[in-house]
């Protein structure tokens, strides 16, 4: 049995796979097992599968299902597992060499932390590096759960490690959630435990175009149920229920701006103004995108 499984669960991903498995391998703690999860990809994961299914042998456990979305995938490969700490990956992420040992490292030292998480820089869909994710240092750890809830902190997925008996605590992913269960389960955790940091960079994150989060629709309604589901739990009442909502507009209001819709952006930074006032950004935000919709008509 392995001191860690890693968790991929893979939907045509086929292009990046290897990737992510390679830089499993590269890892300096070794003892780990992969959970891969083909959650009914159409392309040729199979095939591209086939030659670490060799390489790996006991080391990787290959799993095929029909498609019922990321977190049933997941859960799958939660429910095949059997080590003392899960570790997420990604199909179409990179983990950096130290991720497993520094993860662990953490967790040990504090025996208190159900999870722990890092930093995270963005790649594009060719492998550029872009911006790194910097964190929110004032809320980075510890008893976190109400800034997980108002989204004034984020765990990255390709960094996140949590001990498997913190599941028996408080479940597994909730598979009616198609878009943010992520924070779902990191809150619930959070809620019983503290949360470790570690303040460096630990993965790899592929940004693309055609991601999930591109949907901004469909990210509203996953967030305004996260929201609803956990209102009234500790730490989460009705000023981090607006703050959260607040944060949700500005972050479809910005969404909205990459994909050259300014009025909507601007309308959706209005909400975000008129949920929590008090945060400064939201003003600056709904003033700027006024001016951008301002140009973009002049432009028409």
């Amino acid at each position: 049995m392995a001191i860690v499984d890693v968790i991929i669960p893979a939907f045509n991903a086929a292009k990046y796979l290897p990737f992510a498995l390679e830089s499993v391998s590269s890892q300096t703690f070794d003892d780990w097992q992969i959970l891969l999860v083909d959650d009914g990809s159409t392309d040729n994961t199979t095939e591209v599968v086939a030659p670490f299914l060799h390489r790996f042998g006991s080391k990787i456990q290959y799993i095929k299902q029909n498609n019922r979305g990321l977190p049933a995938a997941r859960n799958s490969a939660i429910r095949a597992s059997n080590s003392e700490f899960l570790a997420l990956l990604d199909a179409d992420d990179v983990w950096l060499p130290c991720r497993l040992a520094e993860s662990l490292k953490i967790l040990r030292e504090r025996p208190q932390a159900g999870l722990s998480y890092g930093l995270v820089t963005g790649i594009d869909p060719e492998g550029h590096p872009g911006n790194t994710f910097k964190g929110n240092p004032k809320y980075a750890e510890g008893h976190i759960a109400p800034y997980i809830y108002m989204r004034k902190v984020d765990l990255p997925c390709p960094t996140i490690t949590f001990r498997r008996r913190c599941l028996d605590d408080v479940g597994i992913f909730d598979e009616t959630m198609r878009a943010t269960e992520d924070r779902d389960l990191w809150l619930r955790i959070a809620l019983r435990y503290e949360v470790a940091f570690v303040p460096q960079v630990l993965a790899y994150y592929r940004l693309s175009p055609n991601s999930m989060s591109t949907d901004t629709q469909r990210m509203l309604q996953a967030q305004l149920q996260f929201i609803r589901k956990h209102y009234g739990s500790e730490g989460c009442g009705l000023r981090p229920r607006q703050i959260a909502l607040a944060r949700v507009y500005k972050q479809r209001a910005e969404a909205l701006k990459m994909q050259n819709q300014p009025w909507a952006a601007f309308l959706s930074s209005l909400r975000a103004l008129a949920l929590y006032p008090l945060d400064l950004d939201n003003p600056r935000t709904a003033g700027s995108l006024f001016f951008h919709w301002m140009r973009h008509r002049d432009q028409s």
